[in-house]
């Protein structure tokens, strides 16, 4: 019953409509594609939509962004624990607990 009332408001929603009746066309779409937005699955006669490009993002992408970042962000780090240990902000006290 939810699953029906809810496909019932998306097919109502204007937003989606829009999204179902227009052309999927890329060449011949009047919409820039840099704003294209596609939440419909089905045409309104039924037919499944054809799947959206996907842009492969491998490892070796990931790697390349998140390495750099890590190195930067550890360099930042040490520095500033230094930096703090010089003015006498976080000292960890040397307690000897042999009692």
């Amino acid at each position: 019953m939810a699953t029906r009332i809810s496909r019932l408001l998306l097919r109502l929603s204007p937003k989606n409509m829009g999204i179902m009746s227009r052309n999927i066309d890329p060449k011949t779409s009047s919409i820039s594609r840099a704003i294209q937005c596609r939440n419909a699955v089905s045409t309104p006669s039924g037919a499944v939509l054809p799947k959206p490009d996907k842009t492969p993002f491998g490892l070796i992408r990931m790697t390349v962004v998140v390495l750099p970042f890590l190195y930067v962000g550890t360099l930042i780090s040490k520095s500033f624990a230094a930096l703090l240990e010089e003015h006498d902000i976080f000292v960890p006290e040397d307690d000897d607990d042999d009692d």
